[in-house]
């Protein structure tokens, strides 16, 4: 039995031109498919978790003004930080009926009861009277777009250069036992603006 040679044709040689730009096509097809992904999760659950984040944060800050972070900063900062970054579901409700009864009893608590009425209510009180009175303008527009944003970043801002002069100084306000659950909770509150301004961008 004969052994049967196969002559190679110059038409079977692989064609290295055409697989490289298979591979380019599907590094580009993969970019995009990536930059769609972010968007959508920029848009979506991530958007929303940090914005839940940022709202705990802020009211966790809140709470320990209340109790035992007694200091001079301008903490009130926090109800408009709040009002800006609750989320829409937790917004609506408190702007409809249930937050017009709620600002309804405080308002009336207050007037007709004000030595009942405690120290650690104040804050609470005047961000649901906020978020019932509030014009459409700051509840929609600016609420929702960058200005409401950037205003939160300057918010978060102002408390943290607040507290590093509280504190005296940088490493102070990081290291100190009393001074870091603070400090975690103002970092927090920069997530949120800061992936919505990026999120924005792109």
């Amino acid at each position: 039995m004969g052994r049967t040679d196969y002559i190679a044709m110059k038409t079977d040689e692989p064609s290295y031109d055409t697989l490289n730009s298979d591979i380019k096509d599907l590094k580009v097809a993969a970019k995009k498919f990536a930059n769609h992904a972010v968007l959508l999760v920029g848009s979506g659950f991530a958007t929303s978790f940090l914005q839940y984040l940022a709202a705990i944060a802020a009211i966790y800050l809140l709470i320990l003004d209340r109790t035992n972070w007694k200091t001079n900063m301008l903490t009130s900062l926090l109800v408009p930080y709040i009002f800006f970054t609750l989320p829409s579901f937790l917004f609506n409700l408190l702007r409809g009926e249930i937050g017009k009864w709620i600002a309804f009893v405080a308002v009336v608590l207050k007037l007709f009861f004000p030595k009942h009425y405690p120290d650690w209510l104040e804050m609470p009180s005047q961000l649901i009277i906020l978020l019932v009175v509030a014009p459409s303008l700051f509840a929609h527009y600016v609420r929702d777009g960058i200005i409401g944003t950037l205003i939160c970043l300057v918010i978060g801002c102002y408390l943290l250069q607040e507290h590093i002069r509280a504190c005296g100084g940088f490493r102070n306000a990081f290291t100190k036992a009393n001074g870091i659950s603070n400090a975690v909770g103002i970092v927090l509150l920069f997530v949120y603006p800061v992936w919505a301004l990026v999120v924005g961008f792109l």
